[in-house]
């Protein structure tokens, strides 16, 4: 089952299951930007990522005296839970709350709400978390959109960069085998603010960047000129992602990260967690405007 949403510019599609947007289309051209997950390759979208933001060590993670087992990303992305609770001519709003089989993975009584907007070339995501709960909640949130890469039939991947929006000199933190961030660093971004794709650039999974300057970053081909722009304050982790050799990439606002290698496995002291009191609420939006050119 999916939902859309349309105007003069865009065409937009989200599925029920994990309230993942699956397409985005120029009315224009008809170019498809959304990755069609293959599932020879990788069956997902645009995965939304609540609470946690990818791997746990051993699956589990301890919160007061008690352990619990997450799936990969966490809660939303498998589920058909969520349900779409308003409506409007350009957005779409889907809540999933905290029931008994959701306390059982995860001991807090949340709601969370996922809001798709469409305005002229600019889709919003926003997101917002209450704890309904008596006491504190501890969680992580964020994105993971895939976009076709390369659009057209003349190009190549090694034909398309990420620009990021200030010069950057930082490191890539890299992920080992079970998907547990090191300590292992890459030289990635040397006072540049590009970031060519190739080929094998994720032979060694994700390349993850702790506080980069830069609030935005583009999508662009060296033959078709710039294809989309993600702005994401607020999110202090970017993810850069695709299977080697296949035809996508992954830009992925965050605010946390996977389990460390050294983590105590205590949610409270997880790296990137946020909190929040018994009924306060946490707020946080990142958008991709598109080229409709294209």
């Amino acid at each position: 089952m999916t939902y859309s949403l349309s105007n003069s510019k865009l065409s937009l599609s989200v599925q029920k299951t994990g309230v993942e947007l699956c397409s985005v289309q120029s009315q224009q051209t008809g170019t498809e930007y959304i990755w069609q997950a293959d599932p020879d390759i990788w069956g997902s979208h645009a995965p939304v990522l609540f609470p946690i933001i990818g791997a746990l060590k051993d699956g589990t993670y301890f919160y007061e005296g008690e352990t619990y087992s997450l799936p990969k990303h966490g809660l939303i992305r498998h589920s058909n839970k969520a349900r779409l609770t308003h409506q409007t001519e350009n957005s779409l709003l889907f809540t999933r709350t905290w029931d008994s089989d959701s306390l059982k993975q995860y001991p807090f009584k949340f709601e969370f709400q996922t809001r798709y907007s469409l305005s002229d070339s600019t889709v919003s995501v926003d997101h917002t978390v209450i704890n309904h709960g008596n006491g504190s909640m501890y969680f992580s949130l964020g994105g993971h959109p895939a976009f076709n890469c390369p659009l057209h039939e003349n190009e190549s991947y090694s034909d398309y960069a990420l620009e990021f929006e200030q010069v950057e000199t930082a490191p890539a933190f890299l992920l080992n085998s079970d998907g547990l961030v090191t300590d292992k660093k890459r030289p990635t971004l040397n006072n540049t603010s590009t970031l060519s794709l190739r080929k094998h650039l994720f032979d060694d999974d994700a390349l993850i960047f702790r506080n980069l300057r830069s609030r935005a970053v583009n999508l662009a081909s060296r033959k078709s000129g710039d294809i989309l722009t993600i702005n994401y304050i607020g999110f202090p982790y970017l993810g850069v992602w695709a299977k080697p050799g296949a035809a996508f990439v992954c830009i992925e606002p965050w605010q946390g990260i996977a389990d460390t290698t050294d983590t105590t496995q205590d949610i409270s002291q997880k790296e990137g967690m946020m909190c929040l009191k018994s009924e306060e609420v946490h707020r946080a939006s990142y958008s991709i405007e598109f080229n409709t050119l294209v």
